[in-house]
């Protein structure tokens, strides 16, 4: 955290802006597009848990997870004057997030990836309605699902990750990502295809 405190002195004050929270996204951008911190700590404090969210299941790295999101909030402050009126604040975030996860994967090395689903209330692979954590039926299955994650190709599990856990539209992963629909919706079925394969003995599809 101490980057972007360091950028937005973010630290302090804790729950000071909870009388705020009703603000609109477009109202806080125009804020903190001029000027006004405050604004942009609001961004933060509404975002930045989905975007550790989605970093993580990315990474597959807490503490790399929080970190990249570090970097990706510090590039959202510096470039929010880039930002279009039309343009989903969520979307841009998570397009920002896409790229800095991206680098980091590809700068280093991996030796295997892991990834924590402890904390996910839904795994919903079949468009039918979620499927309760309480139905993960053993630590054996939730280490299959990570293992299974894991062997997705990047971008099958870039668009897996934002429908399946960010439960984003197909406009917006589109947006996010640069794909067309079809190449996401190839992708996504392909990758519910395989994560069925590998965990159908273990969860009601």
């Amino acid at each position: 955290m101490k980057r972007l405190a360091h950028e937005l002195t973010l630290e302090g004050r804790p729950g000071a802006f909870a009388g705020s929270l009703m603000n609109s996204s477009a109202d806080l951008v125009a804020r903190a597009a001029s000027g006004d911190q405050e604004a942009f700590r609001l961004i933060f404090e509404r975002y930045s848990r989905p975007v550790v969210s989605f970093v993580y299941d990315l990474v597959g790295d807490r503490d790399l997870a929080e970190e990249l999101t570090q970097e990706t909030f510090v590039r959202a402050f510096r470039g929010l004057g880039a930002l279009r009126q039309e343009t989903k604040l969520s979307t841009w975030l998570f397009g920002i997030a896409k790229n800095v996860a991206r680098e980091s994967l590809r700068a280093r090395v991996r030796d295997s990836r892991h990834v924590d689903l402890d904390d996910k209330s839904v795994l919903d692979l079949s468009d039918q309605g979620p499927v309760p954590v309480s139905q993960l039926l053993s630590k054996e299955l939730n280490e299959l699902i990570q293992r299974s994650l894991a062997t997705l190709d990047e971008d099958k599990r870039l668009v897996f990750t934002l429908k399946v856990f960010q439960q984003c539209s197909y406009e917006e992963i589109a947006d996010i990502t640069g794909f067309s629909i079809p190449k996401l919706k190839t992708d996504l079925h392909r990758a519910r295809s395989e994560m069925r394969r590998r965990i159908s003995p273990y969860v009601r599809l």
